[in-house]
């Protein structure tokens, strides 16, 4: 009998131990990563779509696709379900309405369409987690941890009651901007209140992961005060990583934990999401560098991300994965219009991260029916075709000049352009493996400037001349341009990695301006 007893609780040791372990193992699967906000299938269908059919609905277009991860989004400041410790998104204060304007039926549909689905008792989060599971994909919820959508309206309906009567919360009391008025989690005040949120969504929810989503929207802090909020954040992820490991423990299977942060080591450390220091603790499984919005950025250095997290001596984060994030749009630099991606500058995208290193891709504000340039069906291709390395590098693919979106006090973001071919100006861009055959373009595009129909110019790449070839006959995918010039590159000057582009004009030209550049690659 004593020896069976201790049998039955080593069998327990051995089932505890690895539970703990399995925490901290976490690894990729095939496929990538789709982020559902917390509105856009409240707001995009009808009423009747409110049902249990119409949610597995939801999860059933991504089934037997390259999806293999869905990230389910339970909240702005307020949640899309009902919540014992937040208010709904249908919870409205006295003064709170929704502003009429050509977003008012959605906003009102978002509200009404979570409510009846809560007076239907059924939860739609606690539905796509089970619903995800049973088909193979893998469910996390993702929550946003400062999102400030239409604070310049104070009364607007998706505001929490927390947030309308704490101005003092804020990280500039008073301030006007949106990141003003973002949460300043210096104040114990603001942490509790998130971590309430978090309690619950681990209790009543089963997923296979929580993310912390520090870009909604990646300002946490009074100005000046960021990089001292690295060791506040970083106490905050230690109290989170236990409440995982709690109910990774009560529910027989790792609860992983995960967050997106900006797109350099340096930015997120220098705004106080320090998440080397989170992998090399093992205090996340998966990290997102990654955009806020206004661009996706063809340049994130993954490799520098593992070094830094390698450098840790206790090797905790070894087996992070690092899951490189794009935005759906484009821009070339601030002050330019913006663009959608299509099929072939997302491929361009993990062909790069990919070759760097990434473990994965995870694509954010890519949700159904058709988020990009080319529509549903370019849509459809995503999921059919998905982003591995040898499907992208066997495909056209697009390597455009953006910048960086997010950066801490004092960095710069990267923009070069616009830019005056008459400096010569140069465009490094990275386009992961070099192909072996096939054609590599460059495409620059002018603004509408004087003579800029007639203006000629010289190119190279890697110092080796590039032939002209006649000018595309479209713009409409180049803000701001009038005229978009193409040169052959020579296959032989194209390198794995990071490639140099030279772009000049004749002295005694007219002065033009250069508003987007990219390689393009088609194998």
């Amino acid at each position: 009998m004593h020896q069976q007893s201790l049998s039955f609780w080593g069998v327990c040791l051995c089932v505890a131990v690895f539970l703990f372990s399995a925490s901290f193992a976490y690894s990729a699967a095939p496929g990538f990563v789709i982020n559902e906000d917390d509105s856009h299938f409240f707001m995009f269908r009808e009423p009747e779509a409110m049902t249990l059919e119409g949610l597995n609905a939801f999860v059933d277009q991504y089934v037997d696709t390259n999806v293999s991860h869905l990230f389910l989004c339970p909240n702005a400041m307020k949640a899309s379900f009902r919540s014992k410790v937040w208010d709904a998104i249908w919870d409205l204060a006295p003064n709170q309405r929704v502003k009429e304007d050509d977003a008012a039926p959605i906003a009102k549909r978002w509200m009404s369409n979570a409510k009846l689905l809560d007076e239907r008792g059924l939860d739609p989060y606690a539905v796509w987690i089970a619903r995800c599971r049973e088909k193979g994909i893998s469910p996390w919820l993702s929550m946003r941890m400062n999102d400030v959508h239409n604070v310049d309206d104070p009364d607007s309906y998706i505001h929490s009651r927390f947030w309308m009567e704490h101005p003092e919360y804020w990280r500039i009391p008073g301030g006007a901007g949106w990141t003003d008025r973002a949460f300043n989690y210096a104040i114990p005040e603001v942490r509790e209140y998130h971590l309430k949120f978090i309690r619950e969504l681990l209790e009543r929810y089963d997923p296979d992961g929580l993310e912390l989503d520090w870009m909604r929207f990646g300002y946490h802090f009074a100005p000046g005060k960021e990089a001292e909020g690295r060791d506040i954040l970083n106490a905050f992820m230690r109290e989170v990583r236990g409440l995982t490991r709690e109910w990774s423990e009560k529910r027989g299977h790792p609860i992983h934990l995960g967050a997106r942060v900006p797109t350099l080591p340096e930015s997120a450390r220098g705004l106080g999401m320090d998440g080397v220091t989170w992998a090399r603790e093992g205090l996340v499984d998966m990290l997102v560098p990654t955009p806020f919005w206004a661009t996706a950025d063809f340049d994130i250095p993954i490799e520098d991300w593992r070094k830094q997290i390698k450098e840790g001596n206790d090797g905790k984060g070894a087996s992070v994965v690092l899951a490189a994030g794009i935005e759906i749009l484009l821009r070339a630099y601030p002050a330019a219009g913006q663009t959608l991606n299509d099929m072939e500058s997302v491929r361009g995208f993990a062909a790069s991260c990919l070759h760097r290193g990434a473990d994965q891709i995870y694509t954010f504000n890519y949700m159904d029916p058709a988020p990009m340039a080319g529509g549903e069906s370019a849509y459809r291709a995503l999921l059919e075709q998905g982003l591995d390395l040898d499907t992208v590098t066997r495909l056209p693919r697009r390597h455009p000049v953006t910048y960086r979106d997010t950066v801490a006090p004092g960095m710069s973001s990267g923009a070069v352009l616009p830019a005056n071919p008459a400096a010569s100006p140069e465009f490094t861009l990275h386009i992961g493996p070099a192909p072996k055959e096939g054609s590599v373009t460059f495409v620059v595009a002018l603004a509408d400037k004087t003579d800029a129909a007639e203006a000629v110019l010289q190119v190279s790449l890697n110092g080796v001349s590039c032939i002209p070839l006649p000018d595309l006959k479209a713009v409409s995918g180049f803000p701001g341009a009038v005229r978009a010039l193409v040169f052959e590159c020579p296959l032989s000057a194209v390198k794995d990695g990071y490639n140099t582009v030279t772009v000049s004009c004749a002295p005694d030209s007219p002065e033009q301006q250069l508003v987007w550049a990219e390689l393009r690659i088609v194998p």
